[in-house]
Formats: C-alpha cells, sequence, structure tokens
C-alpha cells in the first residue's frame, strides 16, 4: 500500500498527515506505566498521553503497575481482550549495583516482545533502560528527546499501518 496516494492518510488541507496518520480515528489504545521510579515514569505517561491526544486518539485506557517485570502481564491481558489497536508499555530501569537490572530488562523486553508476536498487536517498548537517573531524565524531556512522546507515535504509525496493510477498510 502507498500511504502517500492514499487519502486516508491526507489531513482536510489535502497535505500528508504527521506521519502517514490517517483521520479517522481509531480502536483503544492502552497505556501501562510502572510506578517504580514514578519521578522519571510519570513524565514518560505524561507525555505519551499528551501526543496521543495531539494525534486525535481519544480512547485511551490507562493502567499502572508496580513495576516494569508487571508491564508483560497486564500488556498481555489488553491484547487478550482485543480491545486495543496498540499498547504503549512505560517504564524506568536504572542500573543500580547489582545485577538485578539486567534480569529486570531481559524480563520486560522479553515479555512484551512476546505479547506483541503471540497476538499480532503492536507493543510499543517505551521502557528507558540507563545507566542513571540523569540519562533517563535526558529522555523525557532533555537533551534526548522525549521517549514518551516517541512511543506514543510509534503506537498510532503501528496501529495504523497493522490496520492498513493487514485489515483493510
Amino acid at each position: 500500500m502507498n500511504l502517500k496516494m492514499d487519502p486516508r492518510f491526507r489531513g482536510d488541507d489535502g497535505r500528508l498527515a504527521g506521519r502517514h496518520y490517517r483521520r479517522e480515528e481509531m480502536k483503544k489504545i492502552a497505556i501501562i506505566t510502572a510506578e517504580f521510579n514514578s519521578e522519571i515514569t510519570s513524565k514518560l505517561h505524561e507525555g505519551a498521553l499528551a501526543r496521543l491526544k495531539e494525534l486525535h486518539v481519544n480512547e485511551i485506557d490507562e493502567f499502572s503497575v508496580p513495576g516494569a517485570v508487571e508491564i508483560p502481564l497486564i500488556a498481555k491481558l489488553c491484547a487478550k481482550s482485543q480491545n486495543y489497536a496498540a499498547i504503549i508499555c512505560l517504564g524506568a530501569v536504572v542500573r543500580g549495583e547489582t545485577t538485578h537490572y539486567d534480569y529486570v530488562c531481559q524480563q520486560v523486553s522479553n515479555g512484551c516482545q512476546q505479547v506483541m508476536m503471540e497476538f499480532e498487536l503492536p507493543v510499543i517498548f517505551g521502557v528507558l533502560t540507563t545507566e542513571n537517573e540523569a540519562q533517563a531524565f535526558d529522555r523525557v524531556g532533555g537533551a534526548h528527546g522525549h521517549k514518551g512522546r516517541d512511543a506514543a507515535d510509534a503506537a498510532v504509525a503501528m496501529a495504523k499501518l497493522v490496520a492498513a496493510s493487514f485489515h483493510p477498510l
């Protein structure tokens, strides 16, 4: 499918809508946010939510989990419900003095990937994995952009691509 030629991906002015989004609204999007490192994850969540609203995604379900390791279970339950066009997973894992960091990163990454592949549904990995808090804050509106907003862009883009390419109107 050529997104540039498809009128569903053009805005009211005839120009391509940002990142090839369709004008129509989509199914709901879920945001799952880990509470651990809340000073960082709350900023990820706020950025993703604001960006989704800018993209005219009005049906958003929000879920809060204790930590990053719990994200894949809620992602799987969301996927299983078949109510969502995409799932955004947000968290922050900051390296400490033990190997716990490595296990957490691997578990949440693998878990989200398994859900995406099993349910053929975009599961966006917006979990920061950083060496320190400064790197994390750089990624929530600092020197390295805003990864919450980026996750929202990826969720909408992937949901539209899957719907247009594999579930045509």
